[in-house]
């Protein structure tokens, strides 16, 4: 080492830090086949288990539990709950009954975008917000003047996602009495060992499934619980990559991949209001004042909407992934952010951002640019591609109560 390369070292701060494990790391860790790990707001997450393809077979044909723990999730609770959530989020919280759970989004001053995710309503004045990012300071900024409490329990309480359409006999196997009663959106309390946990009817797959929520130190005795319970009925652990096909086919859009956070955006042409990425519908003009109302029903107005987001089908059978979306072959109108071969479906499907009036009022004659390897070498290909409705796969399985014994 020279004398110029140690100094400059010196000078420098090598600070690793590590990735959290889950509550159900022990067990992921235990079953992973491929090692294949990625970071989640800070933990440690499977990329797989085993093999992809298959993990995406087992959501489709049989149940898998996939570990949610990372994801953030905000207590919040007092006689002011409702009236500062509905202030921070787009939709009605009013409306929302208590055992229900509610999709909705929430954006800055401006209109744009700060997260989407789910509301659940455990009881009057007490609720459990979930996303992607994280959001305390702006949530305890927010709450002046309202007489609530805003407390993070991402550490405190762990998380599965149990999907696949044998997801209900599962739980009906593993005790769980009353579930069948449980319909779309709808959450109820259980009893495990000597704690409280929630189980609802929700989930990232477009299938039928459920999400349960125990404290931490239950973690591993639920997962056991629902592992025993699970084996005749095929259930298998999955990894966020056989998610992430399910929630495609879905229609379902993802934080920072379809679209960018306000507070993520480096660059101000990035940010997005709700009707830019088919969040428009969340929107309620009929409630009380909200966060980015005025700027939302403002460019509603005066039609200064610069994007949309569509569902697009895509000529062959290689994926179109980050792949540029031209206008008759020549001119680039747009940006694909998710794309897969769907299984399902059997149709080569993507999400798309587009540049308005593009993709709304002009909605024909389109091409994505797709590099695929042929013999060790990039060919350029370039396809057509048509608008077409999400979702792309409708599984009527999902909202049937009480569910089919597959």
């Amino acid at each position: 080492m020279t004398p110029e390369l140690a100094i400059r070292l010196a000078g420098q701060k090598h600070i690793a830090t590590p990735r959290l494990e889950t509550p159900f790391h022990p067990r992921l860790k235990e079953l992973s086949e491929t090692n294949d790990w990625y970071t989640w707001a800070g933990y440690k997450a499977p990329h797989s288990i085993f093999d992809t393809e298959l993990e995406y077979f087992c959501i489709r044909s049989q149940a898998a539990l996939f570990d949610i723990s990372p994801m953030v999730k905000y207590r919040i609770t007092g006689p002011d709950a409702e009236r500062y959530l509905n202030r921070l989020t787009l939709r009605d919280v009013r409306k929302l009954a208590a055992g229900r759970v509610q999709y909705t989004a929430w954006c800055d001053d401006h209109g744009h975008v700060l997260d989407d995710g789910t509301l659940f309503r455990l009881g009057t004045e007490d609720f459990r917000l979930c996303c992607q990012e994280r959001h305390l300071p702006w949530l305890l900024d927010s709450a002046v003047g309202f007489s609530v409490k805003v407390e993070e329990e991402t550490e405190a309480v762990a998380g599965l996602a149990l999907q696949g359409p044998t997801s209900f006999s599962v739980l009906q196997a593993a005790g769980f009495a009353g579930v069948e009663a449980l319909k779309p959106f709808q959450l109820a309390r259980f009893p495990h060992e000597d704690a409280e946990g929630t189980i609802s009817r929700t989930g990232f797959t477009g299938d039928l499934g459920y999400e349960l929520f125990v404290p931490t130190g239950k973690a591993l005795s639920l997962w056991d619980r629902l592992w025993a319970a699970g084996q005749i009925h095929g259930l298998k652990a999955v990894g966020y990559d056989a998610l992430n096909r399910a929630r495609i086919e879905a229609g379902f859009i993802v934080a920072n991949a379809d679209f960018v956070t306000a507070e993520g955006a480096l660059r101000a042409n990035r940010k997005r209001m709700p009707d830019e990425i088919g969040l428009g519908w969340l929107v309620d003009t009929e409630k009380p004042f909200f966060n980015g109302r005025d700027a939302i029903l403002g460019a509603r107005e005066k039609r200064t909407l610069k994007h949309i987001l569509v569902g697009l089908e895509i000529e062959g059978n290689i994926p179109a992934e980050h792949a540029i979306v031209y206008h008759r072959g020549k001119r680039e109108v747009g940006l694909v952010t998710a794309a897969i071969w769907s299984p399902l479906a059997k149709r080569n499907i993507a999400i798309a951002s587009f540049e308005r009036p593009f993709g709304e009022r002009i909605a024909d004659d389109f091409w994505v640019e797709i590099y695929a390897i042929r013999e060790l070498q990039y060919q350029k290909l370039m396809k057509r591609a048509k608008i077409v409705p999400r979702p792309f796969v409708r599984l009527d399985r999902r909202a049937v109560t009480p569910p089919g014994r597959f």
